[in-house]
């Protein structure tokens, strides 16, 4: 085996990225604290052409040394928007007819493994602060909660890597044709 080269790998351009159909997925970011998860997140919704992702609350917006660090570019790929909460976010997203779940330990959560999207729907995930998680309002606000089930000793993830699993196992779940 021989590692590829860069060029071997025939990636598209941003300006083509913008213009192939993407995933139809959106990533809400609810008050997400560390500029390298939110690079984290634009690098991985790029890998698996995530529609876009909502940024919220306190979380912060590119340009940023730190968010470029880890989106190695992404962040002129992947389409943004701010919003000054979540719960607005899910709002506009509901009345353009996505699904919202947020992706929480809740009551009467959709465990993840058992999950099965409709690939004729859009959907809008809401991933949560490290240390809260999803706002509770923004539960409210949500179509439901998905949770990934864990067996260790700890009772979370790291958001990116939350992001990562959920975003994959979407991608993957709803069969793009491209």
């Amino acid at each position: 085996m021989r590692k590829l080269k860069v060029d071997e790998l025939h990636r598209i351009t941003v300006d083509k990225f913008k213009k192939v159909d993407k995933l139809p997925i959106i990533v809400v970011l609810d008050d997400i604290r560390s500029l390298y998860n939110v690079g984290s997140v634009f690098r991985t919704s790029d890998a698996f052409r995530v529609e876009a992702i909502y940024l919220c609350g306190i979380t912060a917006v590119p340009p940023s040394a730190e968010i470029h660090k880890t989106a190695l570019g992404a962040e002129f790929s992947v389409d943004w928007k701010y919003y000054k909460s979540a719960v607005e976010a899910v709002d506009e997203l509901k009345k353009k007819g996505y699904i919202v779940y947020s992706i929480e330990q809740v009551e009467n959560s959709t465990s993840f493994d058992t999950f099965n999207p409709d690939i004729n729907k859009k959907y809008a995930i809401v991933m949560g602060n490290e240390v809260k998680g999803v706002q509770q309002e923004v539960i409210d606000h949500s179509d439901g909660c998905l949770e990934l089930p864990q067996y260790g000793t700890k009772h979370s993830l790291n958001v990116s890597v939350t992001a990562g699993i959920v975003i994959w196992e979407m991608f993957v779940r709803m069969e793009p044709k491209w």
